[in-house]
């Protein structure tokens, strides 16, 4: 209609470099605060958290739980030390491949060198694991003495000091292990770890 006003929208006002420089330092540390908040919950923050979304998965509270989680620890990594200990120690011993001047001697010496002080590792680990279930603690208990003694055989692998009673004190301690597990209903299955298992 001719003679009518319409209203103006206003323009908006430029933001000055002082508010951009503010918006630009608060955005960084409002994410920072959030994140650390995050990160370090208390067991308050923790217990907010599992009651807000029911299928988050608690750790292991009940004594059974414990166990079975102690029994999954144990296999794996006794799994772990008889893979390692079949594959670069028992096997390249077998074929004769620690013989001096066997074919690729070197190599496969410092490949049971590392197996060696791999499940030495792994073992140690496993027998700690069994003290979390009562039964298997009572089965691995006696086999401590055994694990120990290999402690150094890794070194002696890798010098090529080896010899069948060596190698004979590995496959003993593995064997004794995977009954001890079989025992206490938790069977052992070998487990070939990578290569860069071995190494790490």
């Amino acid at each position: 209609m001719p003679g009518t006003l319409t209203p103006r929208t206003p323009s908006p006002r430029p933001l000055s470099r002082k508010a951009l420089s503010r918006g630009a330092v608060a955005l960084p540390l409002c994410c920072a605060l959030l994140l650390t908040t995050a990160a370090c919950g208390g067991d308050d923050g923790a217990g907010a958290s599992a009651s807000v979304n029911p299928s988050a998965s608690p750790a292991p509270s009940g004594s059974a739980e414990r166990q079975k989680l102690a029994k999954t620890r144990f296999v794996a990594n006794a799994g772990l030390a008889a893979g390692a200990t079949y594959q670069w120690i028992v096997k390249p011993y077998r074929a004769g491949t620690f013989k001096k001047g066997a074919d690729g001697r070197t190599f496969a010496l410092v490949k049971a060198g590392l197996a060696g002080a791999f499940a030495y590792n792994r073992l140690k680990a496993a027998a700690e694991n069994a003290k979390g279930d009562p039964l298997l603690s009572k089965a691995v208990a006696p086999l401590t003495a055994g694990i120990d003694s290999l402690k150094d055989l890794g070194t002696k692998f890798r010098k090529g000091e080896v010899g069948e009673g060596d190698v004979g004190a590995f496959e003993s301690v593995i064997n004794s292990v995977k009954e001890a597990g079989r025992s206490a209903g938790a069977e052992v299955k070998d487990q070939v770890p990578s290569t860069s298992q071995l190494g790490g």
